[in-house]
Order: C-alpha cells, then structure tokens, then sequence
C-alpha cells in the first residue's frame, strides 16, 4: 500500500487546487498523484507530479483549460518558489496504452508508463468508473503473450544489440561509445528483469535500489549492480568485464518461465 506524502504546504496546496479544478470538469475520469510523492519519497526540489484521466476527444480542451488556469493560479507560482526545482509535471491523457518498439536504438517506456499510472499511483479523484477498469486491463500485469513477446526483446536489446559491440568498440578505443552501450544495455535490463517477474518499473535510471530491493525482492542482484559502473581507468579494457558481469545478470535472470 502507497503512503503518499507532501514534502511542503506548498505541494500539497497546489495538488489540492488542482484537483478541484479538474473535478469540477464533468469530462475527468480521475485525477492521480504519481512518482516521487505519491510514494512517499519526495523532498522540497522534488516536482509535483500529476496524471489526469479523461476520455480522448477532451484531452486538448481540458489541457488547454488547465494551461491558462495554471498560469494565473496563485498555489501553482507558490510551488514553483518552494524549491529549487520544484516543478508542476502534469499531463493529461486518455489512458491508452500502445506497445512501442524495443529496436536498435532504445526501449520503448510501456512498463514505466503503466506502473506509474496505475501500480504506484495515489488517487485524488475519481468519476466512474474508467480507472477501475484500466486497473483491470494492466494489473497486476499484462498478458502471456505479450509478456514472451517483450521479454525476448529485452533479451536481445541486451545481449545482442548493446553488450555484444562492447569489445569491438574497445578494440577501436571508443570508450565513450562502448559505455553508451554499455549502459543501454543496462536500462535493458532492468526493463527485462522486471518483465520477467512480472512487476513494473518506476525508472530506467533512478530509484534503482528500491526497484530491485523493495519491489523485486532481489538484494542479491542489487549488490552487484554499483560495481557494474565503477570502471578505473575508464580508458581500458575495464568496460569489458562489466559487460561479461552483466551478460551473466542477463543470462540468469531474464528468463521467461
């Protein structure tokens, strides 16, 4: 169970105003409190972010609505002061989720995005009943088939397409271009070890400990994540060993059963 928290007055004022706003818009489905302080985790720099659900012909009007909104209201400029980074994130979506491709330049961000949206989400309003049944869609994980399908994706996006190039690339001394793979790879797996146990991922590139800890329940993998990127010299051969430690990760664990 999330236990969201507000890291100021401020962050939760402007979640407060923008609640309201948007329920009392007949067209939002709901209004979520998503990442940093929907889970607790959030500190005076971290931004507010929000998710609001509503049907696909409405989404412009009601983000439209919101921007000239936002713009003159007094909680959201008070948000904005209360750190050094503490942005409003807030985006307005239908909740249609489409598979993207897994292909040789990047993962695609289906998990994040669902995880976020519907796993590790704190609702603050809901009409109807549209969230019910995109949690019914989504959770606790999608199907068999497309599971296999993204799974072995992963699997060669890893080991096929990144951590393979790592000793050519060292072989023509292109350490910067060999470490780019090398931590494509990386976010690869992370996106294939939580596909394989069917869990979602908040981020590709932070919160990792709590990711393979708390949710995966894997304090074994995670101790040897850090040393996968102390690399000394970085002008060696060094990258090549991580990479063969992370193909083994890879091997072991991205599996489909």
């Amino acid at each position: 169970m999330l236990t969201h928290a507000y890291p100021t007055v401020a962050h939760e004022r402007a979640a407060q105003e923008i609640t309201r706003f948007f329920a009392s818009r007949e067209q939002t489905d709901a209004v979520l409190l998503v990442n940093s302080c929907a889970r607790g985790k959030a500190t005076i720099d971290s931004c507010l972010d929000m998710q609001v659900i509503a049907p696909s012909d409405v989404v412009s009007r009601l983000d439209a609505e919101f921007s000239r909104f936002a713009a003159e209201n007094e909680a959201i400029a008070e948000l904005h002061r209360a750190g050094r980074f503490s942005d409003l994130h807030l985006d307005v979506v239908d909740g249609a989720f489409l598979p993207g491709l897994i292909d040789e330049e990047a993962i695609d961000y289906l998990e994040v995005r669902v995880g976020n949206l519907l796993r590790y989400s704190v609702p603050l309003f809901v009409r109807g009943n549209r969230l019910d049944q995109l949690r019914a869609d989504w959770l606790p994980y999608y199907g068999d088939a497309l599971r296999s399908e993204r799974l072995e994706a992963a699997r060669w996006f890893v080991l096929d397409n990144n951590l393979a190039r790592i000793s050519w690339l060292l072989d023509r001394h292109l350490y910067f271009q060999a470490f780019d793979r090398f931590q494509r790879a990386f976010q690869g797996f992370l996106l294939g070890i939580h596909i394989a146990r069917r869990t979602y991922p908040i981020a590709y590139n932070k919160w990792i400990r709590e990711q393979i800890v708390d949710n995966l329940g894997l304090p074994d993998v995670y101790e040897q994540l850090p040393r996968l990127f102390e690399l000394h010299p970085f002008e060696s051969r060094a990258l090549e060993t991580k990479a063969d430690d992370l193909r083994g990760l890879a091997e072991a664990h991205l599996l489909a059963d």
